[in-house]
């Protein structure tokens, strides 16, 4: 797998508990790709894109370094990115 939606991403990332909340957050204008805002779910994220994130409680910057075919726990969720940034606002 090359690529994946990025609403389907966020949720097997686990930001999001339900991927409606991923799709949500993105059509909301929370969600940047590599510095641009990404109104659309449906966007394509690959290995090496830079996704921001504004949460409640702040802001995540994670580097995408994988792809997953199901939501797995939280150890699994944890090997599709790389902590670039977790800060509050």
């Amino acid at each position: 797998m090359e690529r994946q939606r990025l609403d389907k991403w966020l949720w097997h990332a686990r930001v999001v508990k339900a991927r409606t909340s991923a799709a949500a957050l993105v059509e909301a204008g929370h969600v940047r790709v590599n510095g641009v805002r990404e109104k659309s779910p449906g966007h394509s994220v690959k290995v090496g894109d830079v996704v921001t994130i504004a949460l409640d409680h702040g802001v995540r910057v994670l580097k995408v370094v994988g792809f997953s075919e199901r939501r797995g726990d939280a150890t699994a969720a944890r090997v599709l990115y790389d902590e670039l940034h977790s800060g509050k606002q």
